[in-house]
Order: C-alpha cells, then structure tokens, then sequence
C-alpha cells in the first residue's frame, strides 16, 4: 500500500529519521504495513534530509566546541 503522509504518526516519523539507508527505511515500512519501492525510500530519505529538528531533537545532537573559552585554537599544540 502507498504511504498517505496524512496517516505518518510522530512515532512512523521519529524511527524513520534514525534511519540511516533507504534499505533500512523500507525495511521500516515493511513492518509498519507499507510497501515502497527503493526510489522511493531515496526520496523520503531526501526529504527526511530537510525536515527541521525540534528543540528537543536539538538537544540531543548538541554538543561540539565552545569558542566562547578562551582558548586560541590556532594555537593549540603547536610549540
């Protein structure tokens, strides 16, 4: 059956994004009673590509430096 985007609940869309290949994607739709082809698992996954995350989805992929430290990293390590 095609997928009606009107009937993807938050759930379908949250194990969809932890997606990491359209093979992995349609393997997802399989079990939840979707059949889709392999070009179009590409295309959701594209479209999965743009969808902006909350600020709780934000929270979890945070992190990385903080260049407010004061720590010159032009320099660091070099003698």
């Amino acid at each position: 059956m095609p997928i009606d985007k009107t009937k993807i609940t938050q759930d379908m869309l949250d194990k969809a994004m932890k997606c990491r290949t359209a093979e992995e994607l349609m393997t997802l739709c399989k079990i939840e009673g979707f059949d889709i082809t392999k070009d179009e698992a590409e295309s959701y996954m594209a479209e999965l590509e743009d969808i902006e995350l909350d600020e709780k989805a934000l929270d979890k992929v945070a992190g990385g430096y903080c260049y407010g430290d004061g720590v010159d990293t032009d320099t660091v390590g070099r003698p």
